[in-house]
Parts: structure tokens; sequence; C-alpha cells
């Protein structure tokens, strides 16, 4: 009886283990400033609520790179995390490595198919089955603009890019730093993206999704980048370096009129008290309208171990919720993944940006940002990155730039 109750207890023992480590999930990802913390908390306590403990693994840096490094690391110690927070190709480049697990059960019972946005679903299967579960569609041609300074110089948002640079000139006129911006790949990139956008979704989409060498190379590439250098005017000296979050603040503060940026951005605004329509203005980069380019945050599963399986499908599950949706999307500043999730709780910046991923996918004008890894393969993008980056801090003049892209791109592909 003895040796049965100590076998008996060493096996309930294992057991809890087992159970222990079912419902736990450990998550890598890049959510590190207030606003970003504040929306993965939604997620966590959601997952509380279902008995799933979260171990966290945050790595900071507003473009996943630093991520992706230590993502690389753990994976070759075969120690991969359960759920990583991924973009665009970067999850395709590990489905093809075959590192990824299978979300089909839970995505054919919850009819994922249905209500998730066939752009989206191009980076969240792979060979037909469910890799991972995005979380958010983020749109990047926005402007974020301080209220006051705008009444200042007139209260008008700029319809177009000479209406845009004769409002950078009255808050320079005002004493502030025109432009906020941090001088990082990913950001300059950013601005780009709208930039280009700017002058024509054809031109966009020749250039970065088809990646064609002879718009690469044309003379409309080059007035984008004179458009650039144009922008690199209105940035303070102390741009190097600076993080995103930190440029978010220049203007929540005053300190800077406007910054470009993705809808994240609304994040830092919301979480420091101010209003959309009171204290900022959001509104697509002049020249944009009615166009659209995204990325989607994701969470790519790893292939884990069988007992860690349900506690990633929950997971999975947790993340496609309309109420998750919803509750994430509102404070994070970004569209729900699903189409069926109503903008009740969102306010005029996050009504606008259903709206307007609607408008745009029904139109044909969503398109992958280039910025954000939705446009094209990793090499590709980083070799435009080097190209932008190069050019708009002087060390490239415009028409040695467009060369240096047309050789580049053809490089990387």
């Amino acid at each position: 009886m003895r040796k049965f109750l100590t076998t008996t207890a060493v096996a309930l023992t294992m057991m809890a283990g087992i159970a222990q480590a079912a419902e736990n999930v450990e998550v890598l990802h890049w959510w590190t400033s207030g606003g970003e913390a504040a929306a993965l908390d939604v997620l966590k306590k959601d997952l509380e609520s279902k008995g799933i403990t979260w171990t966290d693994m945050p790595v900071a840096g507003g473009g996943g790179t630093e991520a992706m490094t230590v993502l690389r690391a753990r994976v070759t110690a075969g120690n991969a995390p359960t759920a990583v927070q991924m973009l665009g190709f970067d999850i395709l480049d590990w489905a093809k490595e075959g590192a990824l697990g299978n979300l089909d059960e839970t995505a054919s019972k919850e009819g994922w198919d249905k209500v998730i946005p066939a752009a989206l679903q191009k980076f969240s299967k792979y060979d037909g089955h469910w890799i991972a579960a995005p979380v958010n569609v983020h749109s990047t041609n926005w402007l974020w603009i301080n209220k006051a300074a705008l009444d200042k110089a007139g209260g008008k948002e700029p319809a177009n890019w000479d209406e845009l640079i004769a409002l950078l000139g009255k808050f320079k006129e005002q004493g502030i730093t025109p432009v906020a911006h941090g001088g990082q790949p990913w950001q300059d990139a950013t601005i780009f993206d709208g930039v280009v956008l700017s002058l024509g979704d054809d031109f966009y989409k020749k250039a970065f999704i088809d990646l064609d060498p002879e718009t690469l190379g044309s003379d409309k590439m080059k007035e984008a980048f004179d458009r650039m250098t144009k922008l690199r005017s209105y940035v303070d000296d102390n741009f190097s370096g600076r993080d995103w979050n930190l440029a978010s603040s220049m203007v929540i503060e005053g300190k800077a009129g406007v910054q470009f940026m993705g809808d994240w951005a609304k994040g830092e605004f919301i979480k420091a008290g101010k209003k959309p329509g009171e204290d900022f203005v959001c509104m697509r980069f002049p020249g944009t309208q009615g166009a659209v380019t995204f990325n989607s945050d994701q969470f790519a599963m790893f292939k884990v171990a069988a007992d860690k399986v349900p506690a990633q499908l929950a997971m999975a599950s947790a993340i496609e919720s309309p109420t998750f949706q919803s509750a994430f999307n509102v404070v994070k500043g970004s569209a729900p993944a699903r189409t069926d999730v109503p903008d009740t709780a969102f306010d005029a910046c996050g009504k606008k940006a259903i709206a307007d991923l609607a408008d745009a996918d029904k139109n044909g004008r969503l398109y992958g940002s280039m910025a954000h890894g939705h446009a094209n393969p990793a090499a590709v993008k980083n070799a435009i990155y080097d190209v932008v980056t190069r050019q708009f801090n002087g060390e490239l003049s415009s028409e040695d730039a467009v060369k240096e892209l047309v050789s580049a791109v053809e490089g990387a592909k």
C-alpha cells in the first residue's frame, strides 16, 4: 500500500507538472513602450482568466530587428518560445524552415477563413495551413499632429504636399520642432512609404511590390528622395537613434508639430490622456487619402512539446476572439484583424482606421507596407532601408540614391 501511495504521489506530481506546463505560454515580443505594454496587458489578463500563465520575454526595439536576433539564438539552441510577435515575410521565412506549429484545429472550429482578410491570410497561412494568429491591422500612412499647434497655424489639415510643407514652415515659426522623428532605419523607411505612396498608387505598387527596375530608377523616384531631403530639413538635430515613442512624446507635449508614424502612435497619445480632435489630429499622409499601407502584428506559433500545444491553441483562440480584438485594438490604436468586429468602442481615429481599411480593401487600394515587412522579403526590405537612411542622412544625393536603390534591390532579390 505504501509503495502504491508513493507511486501514485509521484504520478500525480508528474501530472501536475505537465498540467502546469500546458497552462503556460512563453511570449517573445517587442511591445515595450507604454501604450504597447498596456495593449499587451489586455491579452495577458484574458489568458490569466482562462488559467493560463504568461512568461514574458520582451525585447526592446520598435521594428523587431533585435527580437528576431534573440529568436534565432533561441531556436538554434532548440528552445523556441511558445509564440513570437512577428511581421509579414518573417513569418513565411520561419514557416519555410519548418519551425512553426499548426493552428488548423482552432482556425477551422472558429471560422477564421471567413472573417480574416485575405491580405492578412497571406502571412497567417503557409502551404494551406494556419501558422499564425493576426492580432491587428496597423496602417502606416498616418500623420499625428498637435492640435494646439495646428490651430495656431490656421487649423487646416494639409491636403497635399505643398500644404504640408507650408504647415511645417508655420510650426518652425512657432519655435517648435516641425517634424518629430527618430533616426532609425525603419522609421526613415516609414516616412518613405508615405512619400512614395503620395506620388501615386501605381508608383508605389510597381516600386515596392513588383520591384520594377524602371520604376525604382525613375525620375519620380528621384522626386521621392528630394521630398525626403525636404522633410529632413524640418527634423531636429538630436533625432539620431531616438525611439519612435519618444518622438510621439514630443508631439504630445507640444514640443513638435507632427509625427509621421503608424497608428500604434495613437496608443501613446491615449495613454497620456489625450483625445483625438481635442488634443491631437490623426490624418492620412497628404496625397494618400483613400489608400492604406498596412502591416499586421501576428503571433507566429512555434513547434513546441505536445504538452504545451493546448495552451498555445488557447492563446490563438483568445487572440481571435471578437471581444479581445475590440478591447486590444481600442488600446493599441490599430484596427481589428477580423472584419466582423464593430467599431462601437473605438474613438474617432479608430473608427477612421476601420472605415479606411474597409474602403481600401474594397477598392483594391490596400498595400503591404515596404517599411514594415509586408511588401517584399526581408533581404529586399533591408536593402531599401540602407539606401533610404543613407540618403536621409545626407550621405547620398537623390540622383545617387536612385541608382543605389536599383542595384541594391536587384542584388537582394
